[in-house]
């Protein structure tokens, strides 16, 4: 009898203790993949005070080459993900890469506010009042935009399902709240390789025709949709936890600017960013050697750094994101485009990995809200916690085992590739 009590004690208390065990364990097990000869900064070894110094460092310029992690990335990151911007080794190929991403993103403030509100009021105009996941309601935005800013043409219906299945099936892998699904992702490979040669910029000559599909699908349609659809869940979230905070942003939306660095500074995008030094690295007390994993911790580093130390967009001597210029300004009127239509309500968890997508209520600005779906809101969201753990380390431990033996990355290099 005293056992089946305590059973049905744990069973009814899960919600508190176990998602917390369970994403404990997850972590251990990704800690792992990369052995030894890893320095995490800030961490035991370097302080946050030395964050920007060794980000910065010219030798902390390895980027896949020599990290088991990588292999994990690249899985997570496929089809091509040996031309992802983010993956290139330093050198001619990623330089031209580079270049030619600034090329496609480069807007004045003024045609990426436009370009912005176009898009959102074309979204948002599909969008009722009810319960919703943040990130699903602002994932179609940002396939629309950066479609156009590729193709410099509207996103057409059928392209924006396949952009954002594609950017929510990465996504949901590297939360690994579910397997990867590469029939969805092909699909966009397929559209893109179709219209190739509509692109209107110059893409990098030193790929191949299909490397350039790669390129376009794994920097514009998986980074930077997913960053910015998390990106305006996590601001979108901020606000529907803070109902006097919202009130003045929609009666005063020139103060969005300060709440999205906030948001920013207290959810960092980035999880890890790992490197691998090509050189020693010479500190007051301590050489980090040649061919060590320097895992930059954001978050980390936000919770011990100061307040105005603020790196957002990573460090701008190594690899910074390149759509720093066009985030800010689209965000903040994709954000009065909502609070111009809606109220919002959450119950839900918010944590930096935001897995559960951001569960929010949407009433129409103005209408009275009502009370029964935040009260079931915060019900569900407790017990999915429970369940989305338990997948997290099944296929988290599945994905860490297939990635390993697949060494996508150790055998790209293996070959004698670049």
């Amino acid at each position: 009898m005293i056992g089946k009590v305590l059973v049905a004690a744990a069973v009814a208390s899960a919600p508190a203790w176990l998602p917390g065990r369970v994403v404990a364990l997850r972590m251990k097990i990704f800690a792992l993949v990369n052995g030894q000869d890893v320095v995490t900064v800030p961490g035991e070894q370097v302080g946050a005070a030395d964050f920007r110094r060794v980000y910065a460092d010219p030798a902390a310029n390895g980027r896949s080459r020599g990290a088991a992690l990588s292999d994990l990335f690249w899985y997570w990151l496929s089809p091509g993900p040996e031309v992802h911007q983010e993956h290139l080794e330093a050198g001619p190929r990623y330089d031209e890469v580079a270049k030619c991403t600034r090329h496609i993103l480069v807007k004045s403030k003024k045609d990426a506010e436009e370009l912005a509100r176009r898009v959102a009021t074309r979204v948002l105009d599909d969008v009722g009042p009810g319960l919703v996941r943040l990130r699903d309601t602002m994932m179609p935005i940002w396939a629309e935009l950066y479609h156009e800013l590729v193709l410099d043409e509207p996103c057409p219906p059928e392209a924006r399902d396949l952009i954002v299945a594609h950017a929510d099936d990465v996504v949901s892998a590297l939360k690994c709240v579910r397997p990867r699904n590469m029939r969805r992702r092909a699909r966009l490979t397929r559209y893109l390789r179709r219209r190739l040669a509509d692109v209107p910029h110059p893409l990098p000559e030193s790929l191949t025709p299909e490397e350039q599909v790669y390129y376009l699908q794994g920097t514009f349609f998986t980074t930077a949709v997913v960053q910015m659809s998390e990106a305006m869940a996590h601001l979108l979230m901020i606000l529907a936890q803070r109902p006097g905070l919202q009130q003045r942003l929609a009666e005063h939306p020139e103060d969005i600017d300060r709440v999205i660095d906030d948001g920013l500074r207290e959810y960092p995008l980035f999880g890890i960013a790992h490197r691998i030094t090509t050189a020693d690295i010479e500190l007051a007390h301590l050489t980090i050697p040649a061919g060590t994993v320097l895992c930059f911790s954001y978050p980390d580093f936000a919770a011990q750094a100061p307040k105005e130390d603020f790196v957002p967009f990573g460090v701008a001597q190594n690899r910074a994101c390149p759509a720093r210029g066009v985030a800010p300004p689209a965000m903040r009127v994709v954000t009065q485009e909502v609070l111009r239509r809606f109220s919002l309500a959450s119950t839900a968890g918010h944590t930096r990995s935001i897995p559960n997508r951001g569960p929010a209520l949407l009433t129409p600005r103005g209408a009275p809200r009502k009370r029964l779906p935040l009260a079931w809101l915060a019900v569900r969201d407790r017990w999915e916690d429970v369940w989305r753990s338990l997948a997290q380390l099944v296929f988290g431990t599945y994905m860490v085992l297939d990635a390993r033996r697949q060494a996508l990355c150790s055998t790209y290099f293996a070959g004698g590739n670049r």
